[in-house]
């Protein structure tokens, strides 16, 4: 990876990964585990999925490694790694809670760590690309991120979300793929004045060599992502060997929480849904020319 800043999420999943594949190796169901170290279950589970919110202290690692029968070389690779999130802290550690929900974090997490992101969005501008006045209109609503009646909230709401956006200009950023629905365009956020600064963001970001938009006008009729709805899929950096340091993931999000697919079959249905999507969709010019005509009608509303 080219950033420590992209490491956190994927190390802690490592490292959970590793753990698990230990106490399986010795025998031992988690509930088996968790009692022999006197620990919840539940904490074993976070520890195995790697839950930023776990923290590893080095005389609990070293009784698991006890526990799991750890060779020499296991001990020394995962007493390395724990240690090492122990000095990482990721710039929305400081939002969790407060302008960032606590099951988003995950997320923002590995979306820092993706080589590639697929990203699907049927009734709102993606996130990635929302000006400051659209995404304060957003958060207004209810379900949106943060308090909508705290206002201090809802600015710390604003602050991360400009954080996140650094992601597409920083050094090496991710591959981002957009496709958005139409009516995305055409539904007003605020006022005509909002939208018109939105598409203009839109247009601009679109000119980064590492952005791609494609919308899927109404013209396209009938289409898979009406059956889907909104959703993202996250594949990552690969090792020497060529081997991804992560499975493909699948991204549902929701007012209160999100679905996170990593199971080759999900991902073949929903690698299905973005095929059959690029094929209705208009290419990037004629997409282009579509938002530079929307924006018009908002500049002249």
């Amino acid at each position: 990876m080219s950033q420590t800043v992209t490491s956190s999420t994927m190390l802690r999943r490592q490292i959970g990964r590793k753990f698990e594949a230990l106490r399986k190796s010795a025998g031992l169901t988690m509930e088996q585990a968790a009692e022999r170290l006197d620990r919840a279950r539940a904490t074993l589970h976070r520890i195995e999925s790697g839950a930023e919110s776990v923290r590893f202290r080095k005389p609990d690692v070293e009784q698991m490694l006890r526990l799991y029968h750890a060779s020499p070389e296991d001990a020394e690779v995962l007493l390395a790694m724990t240690a090492a999130t122990r000095e990482n802290k990721n710039w929305w550690h400081d939002y969790i809670g407060s302008g960032l929900p606590r099951w988003f974090q995950l997320y923002v997490g590995l979306e820092a760590s993706a080589a590639s992101i697929r990203q699907y969005e049927a009734e709102l501008i993606p996130g990635l690309l929302q000006t400051r006045a659209y995404a304060e209109q957003v958060f207004r609503l209810p379900g949106g991120f943060g308090n909508h009646q705290d206002r201090a909230e809802h600015e710390r709401a604003l602050e991360a979300r400009a954080q996140r956006q650094r992601l597409l200009t920083r050094f090496a950023p991710p591959q981002l793929d957009l496709m958005i629905n139409e009516a995305v365009l055409r539904r007003v956020a605020g006022s005509p004045a909002i939208m018109n600064e939105q598409l203009r963001q839109i247009i601009k970001a679109a000119e980064l060599p590492n952005v791609t938009l494609r919308i899927v006008p109404f013209s396209a009729g009938l289409h898979a992502g009406a059956m889907s709805g909104a959703f993202s899929i996250l594949d990552f950096p690969r090792d020497s060997n060529g081997e991804a340091l992560e499975p493909t993931i699948t991204y549902l999000e929701a007012p209160t929480g999100a679905v996170y697919l990593d199971k080759p079959h999900e991902t073949e249905v929903y690698n299905a849904i973005w095929s059959e999507m690029a094929g209705c969709a208009l290419d990037e010019q004629e997409s282009r020319d579509l938002i530079e005509h929307v924006e018009q009608e908002y500049r002249y509303a």
